[in-house]
């Protein structure tokens, strides 16, 4: 089961009338992610600035980045599957040029996010972007 596109995923928000329907709905969309090997959840993968535990693993093949992503919390398990929609299986230079925060005003996300919350969505994002750039040099 693949997540849906950045335009299925506001369509489908838009169809809710209140968040928590749309945190019931951002909560199943992280349960479509691929499942994450236990093995990788070390040190080096886990992201700063979150307050949930939250890893990120990613290969190169051809130009574009695959990322595998997991976190101890089912909320932002959602919030990843969010970010992967926007970064998953595209090019550095596509993740770097990427408008993430039109996306999430588009989602009216962090007007929904506890501070924290959006501070360790901030810092997943920081971590993907250097992830592309690094491997764009």
């Amino acid at each position: 089961m693949s997540l849906p596109t950045k335009a299925e995923i506001i369509e489908d928000l838009e169809f809710f009338d209140d968040w928590e329907d749309r945190y019931k709905y951002i909560i199943d969309l992280g349960k479509m992610l691929t499942p994450f090997d236990p093995s990788l959840r070390t040190d080096d993968r886990l992201v700063r600035g979150c307050q949930s535990s939250v890893w990120i693993d990613f290969a190169k093949e051809a130009e574009v980045l695959s990322f595998k992503v997991d976190s101890d919390a089912i909320i932002v398990k959602g919030l990843l599957a969010l970010v992967m929609v926007a970064f998953d299986k595209k090019t550095p230079s596509e993740i770097v040029a990427f408008d993430i925060d039109g996306f999430f005003a588009e989602l009216d996300l962090e007007n929904h996010l506890s501070p924290t919350r959006g501070n360790g969505l901030k810092a997943i994002v920081a971590k993907i972007q250097t992830i592309a750039r690094s491997a764009n040099s």
